[in-house]
């Protein structure tokens, strides 16, 4: 079993960068690279209900590796792609979220939120205040806020999530189509037992009283 990665939240900002590199870290459905891949190169995932036009590049990630994150996985709004609680990231929050990071060309990142925003992709994002200030809000959408906890191997961690905090929102029950993604992205990555990995999204605000951990395990029961 590999050892998750622990991001360095030491690191200085990245001031004045243009990295051609970034590490995407996706704590939701796109921890699971089948899922991702229909990101990068267009087309509908299994149980969703879009279909995705791609990136401008399609290739895939030049690496994945698992990572723990400082901050609270939870659950809200509801997606009409996956007819449930979509997973946010709340970095104040206490605890540890378990990701997975995605070495992406920085345009390939801009084309990702994109489309997590319902946009066509084709425009770079100004990374900058991000970089620069761990935390660059673009707009008011769900997942316009763009979040730089660290770095990993020199070059930055970036993820989105929504403006609101944890406790700002109501929590939504997410679908067993959306969770099935996210188990077997994170079986994928190969640091965490299943059994931790079932436990864990069960505990996650919006989940919880909903699922269990026995439940969520036998979502890729035979996979």
């Amino acid at each position: 079993m590999k050892r998750a990665r622990t991001i360095d939240t030491t690191t200085a900002p990245f001031a004045g960068h243009s990295p051609a590199m970034v590490w995407y870290t996706a704590y939701g459905s796109n921890t699971h690279l089948e899922r991702l891949s229909h990101y990068l190169t267009g087309g509908r995932p299994r149980g969703a209900a879009r279909t995705y036009p791609g990136c401008r590049d399609p290739r895939p990630p030049a690496a994945s590796v698992p990572v723990e994150v400082p901050g609270a996985l939870y659950f809200a709004t509801r997606s009409p792609v996956w007819r449930g609680g979509r997973a946010f990231f709340d970095p104040a929050a206490t605890g540890t979220v378990l990701a997975r990071a995605h070495l992406v060309t920085a345009a390939q990142f801009s084309d990702i939120v994109a489309q997590e925003m319902y946009r066509a992709p084709g425009a770079d994002l100004d990374l900058s205040e991000a970089l620069a200030r761990g935390r660059a809000q673009l707009g008011g959408g769900r997942y316009e806020t763009l979040v730089c906890p660290g770095a990993l191997d020199g070059r930055p961690v970036l993820t989105f999530t929504a403006p609101w905090s944890l406790h700002d929102v109501e929590w939504t029950r997410p679908s067993a189509a959306y969770l099935r993604h996210l188990v077997a992205g994170l079986l994928d990555a190969g640091a965490w037992p299943a059994s931790e990995i079932a436990a864990y999204l069960a505990a996650r605000p919006g989940a919880a009283g909903h699922w269990t951990a026995d439940a969520v395990a036998a979502l890729t029961a035979g996979r």
